[in-house]
Formats: structure tokens, C-alpha cells, sequence
């Protein structure tokens, strides 16, 4: 399988989480890696990642998200090409860590 690298963009960053179950990859068939690249390009992440979770397929993509309703965009091209599960995780850079005020909040709530 070969895997068009993605384009690169800033934004609101959360990880998505997919699970593949085995018998769903399409991988006999030979067209998991085209059903693979076609999610990839219509979901723009910022990166992703393929490896074994929970013993599964699965995949781990950064993606632009500042508006929750993207949420189906995003996860419904995995439910329904591989019946995958997916998860949605908030991250935050280092710089969004510094603009989090933890030093107010501690003292706030110490």
C-alpha cells in the first residue's frame, strides 16, 4: 500500500483515534489502501499515523477541529468503509499549554 502524505495545516488540534476490526480492512481484496488514501484526502489531517491498538488495526490522526459538528465528517468515513471505532481526544501544544493559565488555576484552587 502506498499512502499520499497529507497537507499540512494549523489549527484547533485533537487526535482521532480509529479501530479497525480484522475482518472489515479489506485487505484480501486489495482495495484497503484505496480506501485508506480517499479518507486521508477528504479529512485533511495535519498527520496519521498507522498501528496495532488493543491488538486491531488502527490509525491515530491529528486533526483540525474548531467546530465539534465536524465530528461525523470525521468519523463517519470509518464507520462506514471499515466499521471501525473511533475516539476523539483534545490536545494541546506546549504553547497552548502556556496560555492555559495553570499557574492562576493552581493557585485558584490549591
Amino acid at each position: 500500500m502506498t499512502f499520499k502524505r497529507p497537507t499540512h495545516y494549523s489549527g484547533d488540534s485533537k487526535s482521532s483515534t480509529q479501530l479497525f476490526p480484522s475482518r472489515r480492512t479489506n485487505v484480501r481484496d486489495a482495495t484497503a489502501g484505496q480506501k485508506l488514501n480517499r479518507i486521508v484526502d477528504e479529512t485533511k489531517p495535519e498527520v496519521v499515523y498507522f498501528t496495532e491498538q488493543h491488538g486491531q488495526r488502527g490509525a491515530i490522526m491529528i486533526v483540525e477541529m474548531s467546530d465539534p459538528s465536524k465530528i461525523p465528517t470525521l468519523a463517519e468515513p470509518w464507520f462506514l468503509t471499515f466499521n471501525a471505532s473511533v475516539e476523539f481526544r483534545v490536545v494541546m501544544t506546549p504553547d497552548d499549554l502556556q496560555k492555559a493559565g495553570l499557574d492562576e488555576v493552581g493557585k485558584k484552587w490549591a
